[in-house]
């Protein structure tokens, strides 16, 4: 008799045989479905009423944790074939969601370029000139790292993975761990990139000057990296909660003191242990010791989450390769620098690269937010496409990933103006603001941006078909390149300026 009602429970747990269908004559008593269905038909209509709710339950939370439509749950439900976009927006809100953080981090990178000005006269930078190499990649290496993070904290609390504070304080901690594991890893290998491509071109080493680097670029990277990490995430928990898209504040906020703290960090670590060389040779082997052997604590944490150990074992090749393209570009930084008549491009520079490399992470983080929203990677989609892209389609298609190149890029102009005005109010660097120097300057930066944003919308689509998640994989590729074209289109400027004689900008006084 026991076996009777526990079935009946069952039935109606799963929603297979509503109560109004299976009361008998005298409406109050429950009919067994078996009664006037047989066995394969009950099993047919539980396993289509448990695929249909948990269909509706993925997709109510995918819509609801996702997007911020006002559309029906009608219209939502019978679009399938339709992939949900992350947010329904316009260009003016995109806009609008994106200046205030645009320019927050623009003013960031002019205020770095001014400290770079500053520094340049100082005796480490003077003495150790390696030290320029190092500080594209190291500000590379904060736009790969933090921007990487920002991506991916941003897609997943888009997606729902952080509405629990368990998986909250699961995806922190883990994240953070791996953050540092990556800046401790890439400050070394960056430290060693600046000795080889200083020692190439002039045939000249010094230990003393190779372990002072080394030192300088761990440490910044380490303590740089866990700064900038904490904002992170309080910039995204403070967007979910203000109802903004994280992908469009995320990363330029954290952009935006990035430069400003990695720049200052090395030029005070580097000059206060440049000064104790000599009498302490001790200090610079023992400050790179401590941070090394800190990296099994962080290794064991991230090895907890399986998402961040997964990450940490497959995301190696894009930071390294992503911090060699950086280095390049810092020895362009180097040379050119180094040379009297170019002097005024340090302050210029980190400018140029963190507004190529703030736009283009924008894009490629609400790309693959997008892409995270019609699937897992590797999955084909005819969203996803395989061939690579037209410049219309990136540029003047109804798509909204189309939509928001348009507007990063028409950010670009006005931006820089501010910046500039900027600089040369507070008289920053040696070169006057005419008419020539900021064609020259304006081209240099729009097509940065133009290139950076084409190869965005190619690359982020590419990984995606090759079952990688861009939010780990494109974003280091996408910073690197933007540091070396941007400084390599802003030496080839002040050359031309240089070469037609413009006095008037007074280049290189």
């Amino acid at each position: 008799m026991s076996a009777k009602p526990e079935k009946k429970e069952t039935h109606q747990a799963n929603g297979a045989v509503p109560v109004d269908h299976l009361t008998g004559p005298d409406q109050g008593q429950l009919v067994e479905p078996s009664d006037f269905l047989g066995p394969a038909a009950v099993e047919a209509v539980v396993l289509e009423s448990r695929a249909n709710a948990k269909g509706v339950r993925e997709d109510d939370a995918l819509l609801e944790n996702g997007s911020q439509s006002n559309e029906s749950d009608d219209t939502s439900t019978h679009q399938s074939p339709e992939p949900a976009s992350p947010l329904k927006e316009t260009s003016f809100s995109i806009g609008l969601q994106v200046l205030f953080p645009f320019l927050l981090a623009g003013f960031g990178t002019v205020a770095a370029g001014m400290v770079l000005d500053i520094v340049q006269h100082w005796d480490v930078f003077k003495n150790v000139t390696n030290l320029f190499i190092l500080v594209p990649a190291l500000l590379g290496l904060k736009g790969n790292l933090e921007m990487t993070l920002a991506s991916r904290l941003s897609t997943a609390a888009n997606i729902g993975q952080m509405d629990t504070p368990k998986e909250f304080w699961k995806m922190i901690t883990g994240n953070m761990a791996l953050l540092l594991v990556q800046a401790t890893v890439v400050g070394f290998l960056a430290s060693i990139a600046a000795v080889v491509f200083g020692w190439i071109p002039d045939g000249h080493f010094s230990l003393y000057h190779a372990v002072l680097l080394c030192a300088s670029s761990v440490a910044t990277a380490f303590v740089a990296s866990l700064f900038l990490g904490m904002i992170m995430i309080g910039v995204i928990i403070g967007s979910r909660r203000m109802g903004i898209n994280p992908d469009n504040v995320a990363t330029p906020i954290a952009a935006s003191l990035g430069d400003l703290v990695t720049l200052a960090l090395l030029s005070g670590i580097s000059c206060g242990l440049y000064k104790d060389l000599e009498s302490k040779f001790y200090v610079n082997p023992l400050v790179c010791a401590l941070f090394l052997a800190l990296l099994p604590i962080w290794v064991f944490i991230a090895r907890k989450d399986s998402a961040t150990w997964e990450v940490l074992c497959s995301s190696w090749e894009p930071v390294v390769i992503a911090m060699a393209i950086s280095s390049v570009g810092g020895l362009i930084l180097d040379r050119t620098v180094s040379d009297p008549n170019f002097a005024g491009m340090a302050v210029f520079t980190p400018v140029i690269n963190g507004v190529g490399g703030n736009l283009v992470a924008v894009q490629a983080s609400r790309i693959s937010t997008y892409l995270h929203m019609s699937g897992m990677p590797g999955e084909s989609s005819k969203t996803v496409p395989w061939k690579c892209p037209s410049p219309c389609s990136t540029f003047c298609s109804s798509d909204v990933n189309s939509r928001s190149a348009r507007v990063l890029f028409l950010l670009v102009v006005p931006g820089h103006l501010v910046f500039l005005y900027t600089i040369s109010s507070m008289q920053g660097g040696h070169t006057t603001l005419t008419l020539i120097f900021v064609v020259f300057y304006m081209t240099a930066a729009l097509l940065q941006v133009l290139i950076l944003l084409y190869i965005a919308d190619w690359m982020v689509h590419w990984m995606w078909n090759r079952d990688l998640d861009p939010d780990n994989f494109s974003i280091p590729y996408l910073t690197a390149l933007g540091d070396l074209i941007g400084t390599g289109l802003l030496a080839v400027s002040f050359h031309i300026l240089w070469l037609i004689g413009d006095r008037d900008s007074d280049v290189g006084d």
